[in-house]
């Protein structure tokens, strides 16, 4: 094994080792070891993934496998890694994110009873992530994509004497679950046409197989293809909460503050995206899947981000604001545009983290209170956490020269230019959401951070700055909200990807957008000339009408709004839908089989069914059985009798050969 493949080793096996000895040794090591040896774990992952970053920048790339887990037949099932640009990339922002977020949990969660237990958690949940995007194969990728589902479950329900908190994970799980069945089928249809799970022996065969259909139901031919495609996007649907598998993501906020951050800036809904983004070869071959992907995230982008414009409770806000970047990437990935999907994950993490953090700051200080509502004038009281909100904001509504403006704006091109149905309907979604981000940005802003405080007398009393165990990751993820955005030259439009991210010469939008760029400050130069800037505009400008100027008119709309605000507040009724049509179906399909299967048929019919029988028979044979000798006598006589009669009968009358 040479250096390098140890260093590889050491990325994913030290937040391991860390969650291993907070978990079982916790009691042992007390609080303060138990986030010492996690953040060594993660610091040192972090410091590591950078060497191999460098050392991938300059052509060293690996494909190997770290060790066989079983074989059948001719198939091998292997753990190995794949160490290109684009899982370099994800190691790092991963990493550094969830260092970030290790340091603040020890001010956030000082008082957690459960504390070394969540460092145990937050540790398993990075070493799932790393093993997910370091895979070379189906099989690995599947471990991690279930490990981080299951993680994320624990994590979720952290607080699980909270009724909401076990209905929020019960609800993430299952409808993960969903998503994953298909994600299961598609890597069953790799295996069972492919005849491996190795991710370069798949890309290799794909264009041979591209033409191959296969029937769905009978008559109805479908492209091998895309329907494997489609299978695996399903499993994105899930993870990374696109319509309508999108349910999950806004109730996980019952967690704590730090497992948001980690889990919608950097790692598990971010699964999806890279997914997608690292099986580019197989989704290049379908023109019908990567329609289906641009649609789903135009869904997305544009209806999740309506909703953040009603909702009062600041971790929510961002939660959703989640979602809707998330549908953009999306976009991205169905206009063949992966350089710039992972591009905007890149400088999402940061900017998404900082908001998520600098939330979990007023939290902690307005002793968790989430409801913006009892909030108002904060930036007097809490300056840093405030000019890290306001960055956050800047970034997340794409203002130049901010990090989200260069992504999203190479987003809104690359849909413009797309190709695929459907392509049109996502430029419409994903520009007139410019006017939505910025709006609901900055109504956080200028309701949670401006005007006349709304918190209690008692509260304002005992209202201050975050101590720097807090503020310093916050200040550490503000720098890359503002400046990650600069290498977009060299990450989207560059060849920064190589040969890790494939896009058909054929589908040309993306190279023309990048045709277009000149540098970074013509490009901010040149965004005054483009109606996605004067849309942000727009929308920060009506958000500081309505909350700064005029802050009585957001009650007098929402009223005039009527059937409208009430479909946004309800969140188009999918949590209803869902529940009656799955969850109260379940409980009907369940009782039903309780009752009619169980009480029915296996206790009235099998079980008490054979003992009434039973009890039945041996009330005949009692009668027999009285215990009289006499009555045994004349039964043994009459036998005796019957018998000597048939015996002479049988002499008498001999029957005839």
């Amino acid at each position: 094994m040479t250096r390098m493949q140890l260093l590889y080793l050491v990325v994913p096996l030290a937040p391991l080792a860390g969650a291993i000895v907070a978990g079982l040794f916790g009691s042992a090591i007390g609080r303060a070891g138990a986030h010492r040896v996690t953040i060594v774990g993660v610091g040192i992952s972090f410091f590591v993934s950078c060497v191999v970053f460098a050392d991938v920048l300059n052509g060293n790339t690996y494909n190997g496998t770290v060790y066989t887990w079983l074989t059948s037949g001719g198939t091998r099932f292997e753990i190995g890694f794949l160490i290109d640009r684009l899982t370099a990339l994800m190691m790092v922002v991963v990493t550094f994110v969830s260092w970030m977020v290790h340091i603040y949990t020890i001010g956030y969660m000082a008082d957690d009873p459960g504390y070394q237990r969540f460092f145990a958690y937050i540790s398993l949940f990075t070493f799932s992530m790393l093993m997910l995007v370091m895979a070379n194969n189906f099989l690995q990728l599947f471990f991690g994509w279930e490990a981080v589902g299951l993680v994320s479950y624990l994590l979720i329900g952290f607080w699980y004497t909270r009724p909401s908190a076990i209905y929020a994970n019960l609800k993430a799980f299952i409808v993960n679950r969903v998503g994953d069945f298909g994600f299961l089928l598609g890597i069953a249809l790799v295996l069972a046409y492919f005849g491996t799970l190795d991710y370069a022996e798949v890309f290799a065969a794909a264009p041979k197989i591209a033409p191959e259909a296969i029937e769905i139901i009978p008559g109805s031919p479908w492209l091998l293809i895309s329907v494997i495609c489609v299978l695996l996007f399903i499993g994105a649907m899930g993870k990374s909460a696109q319509f309508p598998l999108h349910v999950w993501l806004p109730d996980s906020m019952e967690g704590p503050t730090p497992i948001s951050a980690l889990i919608h800036a950097a790692t598990m809904v971010t699964a999806g995206i890279f997914m997608v983004a690292r099986m580019s070869p197989l989704f290049e071959l379908s023109d019908a899947a990567r329609s289906f992907v641009i649609v789903i995230g135009a869904i997305t982008t544009f209806f999740m981000a309506l909703i953040a414009i009603v909702n009062y409770d600041i971790k929510r806000v961002v939660a959703y604001s989640t979602l809707s970047h998330l549908g953009y990437m999306t976009v991205a990935l169905g206009a063949s545009a992966y350089p710039v999907a992972m591009f905007h994950l890149y400088t999402h993490a940061f900017f998404k983290a900082a908001l998520f953090l600098a939330a979990g700051s007023v939290i902690v200080a307005l002793h968790h209170e989430q409801d913006m509502r009892k909030m108002g004038g904060l930036r007097k009281y809490m300056p840093i956490t405030y000019a890290v909100m306001l960055i956050g904001a800047l970034s997340n509504a794409a203002v130049p020269p901010f990090a989200g403006f260069f992504s999203k704006d190479a987003i809104i091109e690359t849909a413009k230019l797309a190709e695929v149905p459907g392509g049109t309907f996502a430029y419409v979604c994903v520009l007139t959401t410019a006017f939505v981000t910025a709006f609901y940005s900055f109504r956080l802003v200028f309701y949670a951070f401006h005007g006349e405080p709304r918190a209690d007398h008692h509260t304002l009393e005992h209202l201050h700055e975050s101590p720097a165990v807090i503020t310093v990751p916050l200040v550490l993820l503000a720098i890359p909200s503002i400046c990650a955005g600069w290498l977009i030259g060299w990450i989207a439009f560059g060849d920064y990807f190589g040969g890790a991210i494939y896009v058909a010469p054929e589908h040309r939008g993306l190279a023309e957008v990048a045709a277009e760029f000149h540098g970074v400050v013509p490009m901010v130069l040149d965004a005054v000339f483009t109606p996605a800037f004067w849309l942000v505009m727009a929308g920060i400008a009506s958000a500081f009408y309505l909350y700064i100027l005029r802050p009585d008119l957001p009650a007098v709309l929402r009223a005039r709004a009527g059937v409208l605000a009430r479909i946004l507040e309800n969140k188009y009724g999918f949590d209803e839908l869902y529940q009656r049509l799955f969850g109260d179906g379940a409980v009907k399909v369940g009782t039903g089989l309780w009752k009619g299967g169980d009480v029915t048929v296996i206790d009235g019919v099998m079980v008490n069914g054979s003992a009434k029988a039973v009890g039945w028979f041996a009330k005949i044979v009692r009668l027999a059985q009285t215990g009289l000798i006499y009555q045994y006598a004349f039964v043994m006589i009459f036998a005796l009798f019957v018998g000597l009669s048939v015996w002479l009968y049988w002499i008498a009358f001999p029957p005839r050969p």
